[in-house]
């Protein structure tokens, strides 16, 4: 399944969460597209499928979440959802808005977007969600049942950066884009064999680079 437009991206996206979720994603939304007038937070061009582009590209990350770990048990005790520069909170801000039971932190250094993101969770009354205002290779370690990064570092990297924050049985969900596959390919033997691409479900031409690194 392929979403094609802003509304089937919107059914989508609104069909994880409960009604409050769907007023906090509608709020989010206008919160964002003000700001963007303020700062680069998302392209201008993409403005118009917002929903499309940004928010339902982010819950589909939740159809890679083992349905064991989906009511946030395992989540709890292997510690929070972990956003590797969130930006303007996507993917990690809509994970927070449709699964309240996940713990999440949103990591990002740059000061603006670290005020739009403290201001969100305020407004949005997200009492599970924390901004961590920093650069990852400061903050204190904390083991993370899942890593998310939209667009953070290529996947080596990120993975070296990442090492103090992931645990063997850390999940890792990584939206590449069109250059997923690429990505992954040119990576040494030991990483590509950890991870597999799965199908983007708002660009047919996209891929999410998943892993699932069991004991």
């Amino acid at each position: 399944m392929i979403l094609k437009d802003e509304a089937a991206a919107r059914a989508y996206t609104l069909a994880w969460g409960d009604a409050l979720a769907a007023e906090r994603l509608e709020q989010f939304a206008r919160m964002l597209l003000e700001e963007n007038q303020k700062q680069n937070l998302i392209s201008k061009a993409s403005e118009e499928q917002l929903w499309l582009r940004h928010i339902a590209d982010g819950a589909q990350l939740l159809e890679h979440v083992p349905r064991e770990t989906s009511e946030g048990t395992k989540g709890e005790a292997n510690g929070p959802w972990l956003d590797l520069g969130s930006g303007p909170g996507l993917p990690g801000m809509i994970i927070a808005i449709l699964r309240p039971e996940f713990r999440t932190v949103l990591v990002e250094s740059r000061g603006r977007r670290v005020e739009f993101l403290d201001r969100c969770v305020c407004e949005l009354g997200l009492t599970n969600c924390t901004v961590a205002g920093q650069r990852l290779e400061r903050l204190d370690p904390v083991k993370s049942w899942v890593i998310s990064a939209r667009a953070f570092a290529p996947l080596e990297k990120l993975l070296r950066l990442s090492a103090p924050f992931s645990t063997r049985d850390t999940l890792f969900l990584l939206p590449k884009g069109r250059s997923a596959a690429h990505e992954l390919e040119k990576t040494k033997p030991s990483i590509r064999n950890m991870f597999h691409v799965e199908q983007s479900l708002t660009d047919a031409e996209a891929g999410i680079i998943v892993s699932k690194i069991t004991s």
